[in-house]
């Protein structure tokens, strides 16, 4: 009623305003071009507290890390050396290794229910206890089986997170670095693992895991001063605590009120379009977003990055005279971090559906030349002595081209592609799906080697990388600089109009820096 009577004298022109009137309508102006500017551009703000809130998230994944790359410097140390003192056959290590796939893919349902009870922050935070569990029953094992216990606690909260943060970043980002956000995810898993290889290089296997499960906590204590996502606020009809998260997010001279309205609307639509689990997976962009989602995961486990892992001591020692080089393994790991990090500043520049195809067919290219190596090893030794260098150089390249692309999109991509009232149930499936081919691919490697060779096992795994590569090119939609709702209508097989929205964009980023 007060915003009928402050609009009167614009409509009554046989009313002459007063000083008073003048300035209701000065202040309705000026509200009125702030909620233009932020609705339609959405990009007013600042961005530093977004990347802030973005990198502490992904401190679980650095956590995460830590427990993906702790088998790598512990394999002999624990195996041949006996140091805990009790014996650990390779079958056995072999399971102490995989066996946090299964506790990650045990945890991917629970924790989008998590987030929907008590938030994507608080639920992130959880996490920390069965991380600093599972290490604290490694660090003081005195059997296998402890060992076996505590690698399933850390599986569980390693695996909340790949679907917790990369839900978490995407929700408080802009579109336009919302790209950026969401490969600190994967960067950090590749920080973790880099930093467990180079610290594992120097102590022994109990001072390693002490450190690795300071991490959780470290984490803790950081993400705790975070803000919740304002997407969970709105849900629970909480409007001044997401108020006051956007006010934290984008900054304290950011006009929330048009953002606040948006994701309102959007959120009444939701429940009033509240469907089930079965409802949900017959729309055609929740069908369209899980086949996306279910192939990206699928073409990720099967490229061959774990083979092409398990090998590269053996390539590295092989061009290194037969002398395993102990800084093979933080050779890939300085090799990944640097690629993620290129990915996560290229990704809202060339796109997502670039850097997958750049990816999965320069890995095809990689494993192919891995095939022939291990092809011309088998027929004649003598045929590859002056080839380790092309062995060592595959290895590099497909290392690189995984982590810019490969690694990281797919778990961005899923933070993405689900709407908000069908994430809960459908993100995980994608996480169970990744976990359990990764501890297939780990458990069955060995014997695929076996019924196959080496070769075999890389001209199939290039085969599995070119046909992703025809995935992507057909399937997969850009994402870049979409909003969620523009990425569902584009799901659902709407037109969204790049160019248009690209000239709204210039047209109000000039309102902004005017009116400023």
């Amino acid at each position: 009623m007060q915003e009928n009577e402050e609009r009167t004298p614009l409509i009554t022109p046989a009313v002459v305003p007063n000083q008073s009137n003048y300035n209701a309508i000065e202040n309705a102006r000026d509200a009125m071009s702030k909620f233009v500017v932020n609705n339609v551009a959405g990009e007013s703000g600042r961005k530093l507290p977004q990347y802030i809130a973005g990198l502490a998230a992904s401190g679980g994944a650095l956590a995460a890390g830590t427990f993906l790359g702790w088998t790598a410097p512990t394999d002999k140390p624990l195996t041949v050396q006996m140091e805990y003192g009790f014996p650990i056959s390779s079958e056995a290590f072999s399971w102490i290794g995989s066996i946090s796939n299964l506790g990650a893919a045990v945890m991917c349902f629970p924790i989008g229910y998590m987030m929907k009870l008590i938030g994507r922050k608080w639920s992130m935070l959880a996490m920390v206890l069965p991380l600093v569990l599972g290490w604290l029953l490694i660090i003081f094992a005195e059997n296998v089986a402890m060992m076996m216990v505590g690698r399933f606690f850390l599986g569980v909260g390693g695996g909340a997170f790949c679907v917790a943060a990369p839900t978490y970043t995407a929700e408080i980002a802009q579109p336009s670095i919302r790209g950026t956000l969401g490969t600190f995810f994967q960067l950090m898993v590749t920080v973790g693992i880099l930093f467990v290889y180079a610290v594992g290089a120097g102590v022994d296997v109990q001072l390693l895991s002490i450190i690795c499960g300071i991490i959780p906590l470290v984490f803790g204590a950081i993400f705790f001063f975070m803000p919740e996502s304002p997407y969970y606020f709105v849900e629970k009809g909480r409007y001044s605590e997401a108020a006051g998260s956007l006010k934290k997010l984008r900054g304290a001279q950011y006009d929330e009120a048009a953002e606040i309205e948006d994701l309102k609307q959007e959120d009444a639509k939701m429940k009033a379009e509240s469907i089930t689990i079965l409802e949900a997976f017959r729309q055609k962009a929740t069908i369209r977003a899980l086949c996306i989602s279910l192939g990206l995961m699928f073409f990720q486990q099967l490229s061959g990055i774990n083979a092409v892992i398990f090998y590269n001591s053996d390539i590295f020692a092989s061009a290194n005279g037969g002398e395993e080089m102990s800084s093979a393994s933080i050779i890939v790991g300085g090799i990944q971090v640097a690629a993620t990090l290129v990915a996560s500043v290229v990704v809202d520049k060339v796109g997502r559906r670039i850097l997958l195809l750049v990816s999965d067919f320069m890995m095809a290219v990689s494993t192919i030349l891995l095939a022939v190596y291990f092809q011309l090893k088998q027929d004649d030794p003598s045929k590859v002595a002056d080839l380790s260098w092309l062995a060592v150089l595959a290895v590099c390249l497909f290392i690189a081209m995984f982590s810019i692309g490969y690694g990281p999109v797919p778990w961005l991509m899923v933070g993405e592609l689900f709407a908000n009232n069908v994430k809960a149930f459908a993100s995980p499936v994608a996480g169970v799906f990744n976990w359990l081919l990764a501890f297939l691919v780990t458990k069955v490697f060995v014997n695929l080697k076996d019924a196959m060779g080496e070769a075999g096992v890389f001209w199939l795994f290039s085969g599995i990388s070119l046909v992703g590569t025809v995935f992507v090119f057909f399937v997969v939609p850009e994402t870049k600089g979409k909003s969620l709702n523009d990425i569902q209508r584009l799901l659902a097989g709407e037109k969204v109009n790049n160019s248009e929205q690209g000239s709204v964009q210039a047209n109000s980023d000039n309102t902004v820096q005017q009116i400023a």
